[in-house]
């Protein structure tokens, strides 16, 4: 293993296999108070933390000031620190009014803290609420935090958490040339690992900046960056969310569902923002009339969403949280973005694309979200699901043997 956890003790295998598995005796990090407040005493600390960072009922960074420990800075990710701002909007710094700390937004133009940032911190802390996919942007704001930190030389703490999409590994790993913030890693849309199991696949592969891993070699390892595990929990736990991880994954069948159906956020079809059930329902004004009927409306994160106040007409997929965990087939579902394109009329600009006289490969916001170009090459050929799904495998496997290393909690196969 490759930290050296001094803080927690894993549960030894044996005792994950008689645990039970519902989400009820399941422990984020976060919970094991004794474990780490003593290690905050008489520091200054700075906390990347939002509206998930909660331990019961109570926000993290609450719990931390009434413990007497001293939390100067709160560092914010996409949707901001209470989790209420649109997907891809720039959130701004500034004070939290329930707490009157500082706030530094590290999502828009600035991604990491800087050493004035950090002037007057001791310690950092990460605890994100992740949904276990590629796309979903905290894992990028975890490198991010992770090289400031160790750029920076300020100890990180990790307060880890479960993966509700960590009971499998599927999608197209992603190519180095299309790397970017929904994709900064060769990991596969639904890589099956914990924030501090990614962490720990950060600095074992040496994905961190050159600057960030000299540092880390040259420091003490067992305290540059530490993590506090979860209890409880294995990889084929379907853990429920206590608190909706942003505005437009409500509920645990849109979690479920985000993987498959996030790739329609590339194409001129909406994707349910500004709907009941965002990645549940999709289509396009121009579908064929005979299907489901919709129109997005302004809402709490989706205030400008496609098509606003324009009907449109395709699918409406939401079912329950028991239904779709009864149907998850453990792997990425194709059948509905293959199924859209195959009925679209206008099939040459259903993919967006950057403003372009000659857009590349890695122009197309398609692309980013699949990690390369051959999904869309694939589904503008009609290949089938089973073809496109056979050409993910080999790097699946590879990408299977490395995850292996970095697991904090027993694997799901």
């Amino acid at each position: 293993m490759l930290f050296l956890i001094s803080f927690s003790l894993l549960f030894s295998c044996a005792a994950q296999k008689n645990a039970q598995s519902f989400s009820a005796l399941i422990e984020p990090g976060a919970y094991a108070t004794a474990e780490y407040l003593p290690l905050l005493k008489g520091r200054r600390v700075g906390v990347f933390a939002n509206h998930t960072s909660v331990v019961g009922d109570k926000h993290l960074v609450d719990l931390l000031r009434e413990n007497g420990v001293d939390v100067r800075k709160v560092f914010a990710p996409e949707h901001g620190f209470r989790g209420t701002a649109d997907a891809g909007e720039k959130v701004a710094s500034g004070i939290d009014a329930r707490t009157g700390i500082a706030v530094v937004s590290l999502y828009g133009s600035k991604r990491k803290p800087t050493a004035d940032d950090v002037a007057d911190i001791d310690m950092l802390i990460f605890d994100i609420q992740d949904v276990g996919v590629r796309f979903y942007t905290y894992i990028s704001s975890l490198q991010d935090f992770m090289e400031a930190a160790l750029e920076l030389k300020k100890p990180l703490l990790i307060l880890d958490r479960p993966n509700p999409n960590g009971f499998y590994v599927d999608g197209p790993v992603l190519q180095p040339e299309f790397k970017s913030f929904v994709g900064m890693q060769p990991v596969p849309v639904v890589y099956g690992m914990t924030i501090g199991e990614y962490a720990q696949m950060l600095l074992g592969e040496k994905w961190l900046s050159a600057s960030a891993m000299k540092h880390y070699e040259d420091a003490d390892k067992a305290h540059a960056i530490s993590i506090i595990p979860v209890k409880n929990y294995k990889h084929s736990d379907k853990y429920k969310l206590p608190v909706k991880p942003s505005p437009n994954l409500p509920d645990m069948s849109a979690i479920y569902r985000y993987p498959s159906t996030c790739f329609f956020e590339g194409t001129v079809l909406s994707e349910g923002r500004g709907t009941e059930h965002p990645f549940e329902i999709f289509g396009h004004p121009d579908l064929p009339s005979n299907l489901y009927s919709f129109t997005p409306t302004a809402r709490e994160g989706a205030l400008s969403p496609k098509f606003l106040h324009q009907q449109c007409f395709g699918w409406n997929i939401h079912l329950s949280e028991n239904k779709v965990l009864q149907q998850h087939p453990h792997r990425i579902d194709l059948s509905w973005l293959l199924r859209a394109y195959s009925v679209f009329k206008n099939k040459p600009s259903f993919f967006l694309v950057s403003k372009k006289e000659n857009p590349k490969p890695q122009d197309f916001f398609f692309n980013k979200l699949s990690g390369n170009g051959l999904l869309m090459q694939q589904i503008k050929a009609g290949a089938s699901e089973a073809t496109i799904r056979s050409s993910w495998q080999s790097d699946l496997k590879a990408f299977k043997k490395v995850r292996k290393k970095y697991l904090l909690y027993e694997d799901f196969e």
